[in-house]
């Protein structure tokens, strides 16, 4: 189940860059809404799954990284939140600042770093 989750994370990273990449793109042509909408619920559903299989007890005492599942899914609910803002921006017809979508880069992309080396370290 974990690793489930760290794969749905990761393709909705991989969707998140790209739609990141297409905000960038100077003629401000805005991405199709169903490939944000997909990219939210992959990344909600992850999210879910995840604090799902964090229901029982820690894995990876032995290696140290036993609460990198617990801060894993903190980060990645503070980046969900980020990506409602943004999301809340779209729907009042204006253009997100990019310094709001690379906060909640940075966030998801910590959350899943470090979801990896809960997921494979234990």
């Amino acid at each position: 189940m974990l690793l489930f989750s760290f794969t749905l994370l990761l393709i909705a990273g991989l969707f998140g860059g790209v739609l990141a990449a297409l905000h960038l793109r100077t003629e401000a042509v805005p991405p199709k809404a169903a490939f944000g909408v997909l990219h939210g619920l992959l990344g909600t559903v992850g999210l879910a799954v995840l604090l799902l299989a964090l229901r029982g007890p820690p894995h990876g005492l032995a290696m140290g990284v036993g609460s990198f599942g617990r801060v894993a899914a903190s980060i990645l609910a503070v980046a969900l939140l980020a990506g409602l803002v943004i999301v809340a921006r779209y729907f009042r017809r204006r253009r997100p600042p990019g310094l709001l979508i690379g906060i909640h880069a940075t966030l998801a992309i910590s959350g899943i770093v470090i979801l990896a080396a809960y997921t494979f370290m234990s």
